[in-house]
């Protein structure tokens, strides 16, 4: 018997029963139990969202695995009591939605479109400066994993110039990557739009801070889907005031719902989308997870499993 133990609110067991029963079926687990309610000492896999009801996982003497439902791990990984190895969410859906959420924004902002949508004025504004072509705009991306390297790629395949920049060297197709420090700043000091897709660590904490900003060209556009903490806020508003930044679209925050009263909500030079670039979808994602317990199952190692030295 597999027992597996859904970690997640109550609303979401609804929508990911059934993918998880089907998926678990067609990798022949068909004997597996899957539930939102199980007593700790009989789990062996735990399905887990960072927020739930399981923060301490020592009376789960038999874990094998623990299957992270969101992109990130930074909610997780500091915890102590958990020593069984912990999985990234890496779900084809949640890959494509960013990839959609990037090639729109960055489209819209290489186009210049908001100028039109919000001057709807009776001026006829056909004097201002042409818009480049994409062979000619230069866009950067902090961070070449899963997500990063899939937008990257999607990027450079309809013409942008596409560098990235990563811990260590990647390949991928279109992408002129950067390593280290001197990497990053020549990542920085050309990139006309900067999306940032790299983890949240204790390394790339405020990683867009001010000294940084100061080192891109001026008029230059940040898009972060990636992680609130990767940008020190102050700084970034004080370079939109300057103009320094053209425009800044976000889509997550250090604190989130971002609370009212902050000040992105009123700038005229940010946008902000309620953390909506990607979200993991129950169907692929139930089949990642299955995948994964299958394999451990047949005794082969897990996939994406996070390396917790390296954050």
């Amino acid at each position: 018997m597999v027992n597996i133990l859904f970690a997640d609110r109550p609303e979401m067991w609804s929508d990911y029963a059934p993918h998880l029963r089907r998926a678990l079926d067609a990798e022949g687990l068909t004997h597996a139990v899957i539930a939102p309610e199980m007593e700790p000492q009989d789990v062996d896999y735990i399905v887990y969202a960072p927020s739930s009801f399981v923060q301490d996982f020592r009376p789960y003497t038999r874990l094998k695995g623990v299957m992270n439902l969101w992109a990130g791990v930074e909610d997780v990984i500091g915890n102590e009591t958990l020593t069984a190895p912990l999985m990234r969410m890496v779900d084809p859906g949640l890959t494509d939605g960013m990839v959609q959420w990037v090639l729109a924004h960055t489209l819209r902002h290489h186009m210049d479109i908001d100028t039109h949508i919000h001057g709807q004025d009776g001026e006829w504004r056909s004097g201002r400066a042409m818009t480049p072509l994409m062979s000619r705009r230069k866009v950067g991306i902090l961070g070449l994993g899963e997500l990063g390297g899939a937008c990257g790629a999607a990027l450079a395949g309809l013409g942008f110039q596409v560098m990235g920049w990563s811990r260590s060297a990647k390949d991928v197709p279109g992408v002129t990557n950067y390593t280290g420090e001197d990497g990053l700043n020549e990542v920085l000091r050309n990139a006309e739009i900067l999306i940032l897709l790299t983890p949240l660590t204790s390394k790339t904490e405020n990683l867009l801070n001010a000294e940084r900003l100061s080192r891109m060209p001026k008029g230059a556009f940040v898009l972060n889907p990636g992680r609130g903490g990767l940008v020190d806020d102050a700084a970034l508003l004080a370079a939109l005031d300057s103009g320094a930044i053209a425009h800044a679209t976000l889509d997550t925050f250090r604190v989130e719902p971002l609370p009212p009263e902050h000040a992105y909500w009123s700038h005229p030079r940010v946008t902000v989308t309620p953390h909506i670039a990607s979200e993991t979808r129950s169907d692929t994602a139930s089949e990642q997870i299955a995948a994964n317990i299958a394999r451990c199952e047949r005794g082969e190692p897990f996939l994406y499993v996070v390396d917790r030295t390296d954050l």
